[in-house]
């Protein structure tokens, strides 16, 4: 007697997709089986998952019973049915040689592949945007929940929604496209699936007859003039385990709710860091979190262009509109800026003040979900001309300002108890607690105006820098540098002491703008 067995798992599958959402779909799976070596058997065994099901004469038999089995268990279920099945043949000589009526190794081949079956798969209707996906049983869910995500702007049903095969992919890929309902025609792409209608559409012709009744040349027609959905929409057809599909209403919900969406913001004139966390309903604490490597705290500079990240509530699937409208209102021309290269960036002269104009404005709205993205203006009419505002700013980027040395404060600018006979009762500096000999560094490049020794403060160094600012250093052991010398940022300038009027080892450090001391920590970086 001799043996041999042979593994089969050959999945072939089909599918039907009838509009309307009918879904019908017959997985079938045929194995192939090898002929029996042993040309001397007269009789073949079939196993199905090690179970005996059958003999027969000829192991070529065995394939049609196995795929008449499979089409019995997949006639069963519209779904797409996966099943778990390893069949061996065993070869063998017999006397007798009976085998197994066909009729009967088919009903038992079926009795233990439906024991076996792995999973049903359910078909569904994959909406995808951007990352974000759901499932939904039927197109009709699927219309809805897209007609739900443009229906607050499309409350009157002006707008319909369309999928159409997009032409971009390979696979079987839809995608929307959104037509006003008076100028759609059916897409010539494919056979579209049509949405429900949603949508409002703004009249105002009698408000723009009033107000522009003197020039008939010019007729607009006002309203919405466009929507769209601002992700890319693709929509295919999927089979999934049902526990993944959802209900129409959790879909709705999942894709219209809003969510905290990183985006960028680009800074413009006059932009404060508290004015864009207002503007963006954050605060600064958050905007500072975001963009930590550009913004280390609320003093740091902003300039115009440059962009931040913000977070802003969104859905997972925003609408893009454009009203044509006619409005009226007060505006400002542009800022005229004259750029002045002498000047510090943080030194501005206005040179002529702005008047507020007046004008009749037709003009095309758009938006992003509530956000305004641009006003492209179309016509208008100037009661008032603006007159802009001017002025002159600086280029060159100011100095900045280190700390001279690193050591414990101990004692800090304004009031305090004079340490000792002498010093004074208002602290018009910061003292560094450190070693004797502790090496003194420029907190800005500029002109040493002072190098030696000075009433109360010792051994001390004056700087002069280039943005009208002066810093002191006092209470020194050596000083390193000479009056008239230039310095730069972090050069080595002295020795910290203990002379003048002083309680113990430190360095007294002083920063002065117009001649009087400012506390220095609000300027050291």
């Amino acid at each position: 007697m001799s043996f041999f067995t042979k593994y089969v798992n050959i999945v072939k599958y089909s599918h039907y997709l009838a509009m309307l959402g009918t879904a019908l779909l017959i997985f079938v799976c045929a194995p192939g089986l090898q002929k029996l070596e042993d040309k001397s058997s007269n009789k073949v065994s079939v196993f199905v998952n090690g179970t005996q099901v059958g003999t027969v004469k000829d192991a070529s038999e065995v394939s049609g019973m196995i795929l008449e089995a499979r089409r019995r268990i997949a006639s069963e279920s519209s779904n797409l049915v996966l099943v778990d099945s390893e069949v061996v043949l065993s070869g063998s000589t017999d006397v007798v040689g009976q085998v197994d009526e066909r009729e009967t190794i088919v009903n038992n081949i079926y009795n233990v592949m439906h024991d076996n079956v792995m999973k049903t798969k359910q078909p569904a209707f994959e909406v995808k945007i951007n990352e974000f996906t759901v499932n939904l049983k039927s197109i009709d869910d699927v219309i809805a929940l897209l007609n739900a995500s443009k229906e607050e702007y499309d409350p009157d049903s002006e707008w319909k929604v369309w999928l159409v095969t997009d032409n971009t992919r390979e696979l079987n890929v839809l995608t929307t496209k959104i037509e006003k309902v008076s100028d759609q025609k059916e897409p010539v792409i494919d056979k579209p699936i049509v949405f429900p209608k949603g949508g409002a559409l703004l009249r105002m012709e009698e408000i723009y007859d009033a107000a522009f009744s003197q020039k008939p040349d010019n007729a607009f027609e006002f309203g919405v003039r466009s929507i769209d959905f601002d992700e890319n929409v693709e929509v295919v057809q999927a089979y999934v385990d049902g526990d993944k599909i959802s209900t129409l209403e959790d879909a709705i919900e999942a894709v219209t709710k809003t969510s905290q969406k990183s985006k960028k913001y680009e800074v413009v004139a006059g932009d404060t860091l508290g004015g864009i966390a207002q503007k963006n309903d954050m605060s600064i604490d958050e905007i500072i979190k975001l963009n930590s490597a550009s913004i280390p705290n609320e003093k740091a500079m902003l300039r115009v262009g440059d962009e931040i990240t913000i977070a802003s509530p969104e859905p997972e699937l925003s609408v893009v509109r454009t009203e044509r409208r006619y409005y009226e209102e007060n505006y400002d021309a542009e800022v005229i800026y004259i750029d002045n290269d002498e000047w510090y960036t943080n030194h501005t002269e206005v040179r002529q003040q702005p008047v507020t104009g007046y004008r009749k404005v037709v003009a095309d709205v758009t938006y992003r979900n509530a956000e305004l993205v641009k006003t492209d203006i179309l016509n208008e009419d100037i009661t008032v001309q603006a007159v802009a505002k001017i002025v002159e700013r600086g280029t060159k980027i100011p100095p900045t300002y280190v700390y001279p040395v690193w050591g414990r404060i101990s004692s800090g600018f304004g009031r305090r108890k004079a340490p000792k006979k002498g010093a004074s009762t208002y602290h018009k500096g910061v003292d560094f607690a450190v070693p004797i000999g502790t090496a003194v560094m420029a907190s800005c490049g500029g002109t040493v105006t002072r190098a030696g020794w000075g009433s109360g403060y010792g051994y001390c160094v004056y700087i002069q820098h280039p943005d009208g600012r002066s810093t002191r250093y006092g209470h020194l052991s050596k000083v390193l540098v000479k009056a008239g010398q230039t310095v730069s940022q972090g050069q080595k300038i002295a020795l910290s002491g203990n002379t003048g009027v002083s309680t113990g080892p430190h360095l007294h450090f002083e920063i002065l703008i117009g001649g009087g001391q400012v506390n220095p920590l609000k300027y050291l970086q």
